[in-house]
């Protein structure tokens, strides 16, 4: 499908149409476009030939999205060599990031860790034909952000931050800015998780005086220097900046977005905006962007990552809000979850609410009891 979204985009692009207003004229979700010309999500058959029909294109998306009519040689592969070694990688990126998704990244990220440093080590062993070297450190930078992720989800820091930086590193050899764009983006996160707002805020600056940075891209930054303002005290400031990110963000969407872009959309926004309040002592305010986030990453994957993450964000808000009630229903919901999620990092959060809950004053104790419950079985 990448053929299908590049020409997509060259077409956009050559008549002055914007995905945004492509999206209204053909009356789909300008982020569901935004997936299918990134090469995320699949297109409908409805959706390639109103396409195919807007852009003029006289058949060929039809033809370019249509699935292969011949059938795989029993055995077959993606290659060997060089190009299969490529061809392996971005596979893993897809399947790695489903089950991501899906399950969360403590478990997958030993296997996503396996695939970086062995195709890292053919690099560095100089296996690699100079005809294919740029191409080949794209693909592996492409590995190790994938890998800092998963690492980052796991719990595992220190490990997430070198994948990060090396993918940094990897990005630029190759010249291939909107990897190195993203690896930016992902130690701007990991800086402002761990309290490193000055860090963070350095990052996203630089990213927003790049030269034709993409909208999206340039959206993320400007999150980033939200999140970064608010560990900083700078209620007005953080708030304006996601405040301006959220009105942006379907005028963001762009044929230039690079690929990774896809999971920007509104719950992402509208989940920052929520930790946002909360780190400024607004739970209250707080409560609705979170339950927004949550019903959005519900619609994606009921039981997924992102369900839990934002369960356990919700359960936050309630706990430092006092709604006793509203915590009951969500905690009972995140027990199930941790039946099939293994996210270390949505974990240890859900570890400092539970301590609120089960020691903080006010709580009523068959809330406590509740909380000292699913404490155990987490730990267990």
């Amino acid at each position: 499908m990448d053929d299908f979204g590049s020409r997509v985009r060259t077409l956009l692009t050559e008549r002055g149409i914007s995905l945004r207003a492509t999206a209204r004229a053909l009356t789909y979700d300008p982020a569901y476009l935004s997936r299918v010309i990134n090469g995320r999500q699949r297109p409908s058959e409805a959706l390639v030939t109103a396409l195919d029909g807007l852009l003029e294109a006289d058949g060929a998306l039809v033809a370019l999205a249509a699935p292969a009519e011949r059938p795989a040689a029993p055995g077959a592969g993606q290659g060997s060599g060089i190009d299969g070694d490529i061809a392996h990688m971005r596979a893993s990126v897809a399947q790695l990031l489903e089950h991501d998704s899906r399950y969360g990244g403590t478990t997958v990220a030993p296997a996503a860790v396996q695939v970086w440093r062995a195709e890292q080590r053919k690099l560095e062993r100089g296996e690699v034909p100079d005809r294919a070297r740029r191409g080949y450190q794209s693909a592996v930078a492409e590995l190790a952000e994938i890998a800092g992720w998963l690492l980052f989800d796991a719990g595992q820091w220190d490990a997430s931050r070198t994948a990060f930086l090396e993918s940094h590193v990897l990005a630029r050899l190759s010249g291939e800015r909107p990897m190195e764009w993203f690896a930016l983006d992902m130690l701007a996160m990991q800086d402002v998780h761990h309290g490193r707002p000055g860090e963070a805020l350095s990052i996203a600056d630089e990213l927003l005086t790049r030269p034709r940075i993409p909208p999206r891209v340039a959206l993320m930054a400007r999150v980033r220097r939200g999140r970064a303002l608010a560990h900083l005290g700078d209620h007005r400031r953080a708030l304006d900046e996601l405040a301006g990110a959220k009105a942006r963000l379907d005028e963001s969407i762009s044929p230039r977005d690079p690929a990774w872009a896809w999971w920007v959309n509104e719950g992402e926004i509208t989940g920052h905006q929520g930790e946002v309040l909360l780190a400024l002592g607004e739970a209250k305010a707080a409560v609705p962007r979170l339950q927004r986030a949550l019903d959005l990453a519900r619609e994606a994957y009921p039981d997924g990552r992102g369900t839990l993450f934002y369960s356990i964000a919700l359960l936050s808000a309630y706990t430092a809000a006092h709604a006793w009630r509203e915590c009951e229903p969500v905690l009972l919901s995140i027990n199930a979850l941790l039946e099939t999620v293994t996210s270390a990092r949505s974990r240890h959060r859900l570890s400092g609410t539970l301590r609120e809950l089960t020691h903080g004053p006010g709580t009523p104790p068959w809330l406590s009891d509740l909380a000292r419950q699913t404490a155990t079985a987490t730990a267990a």
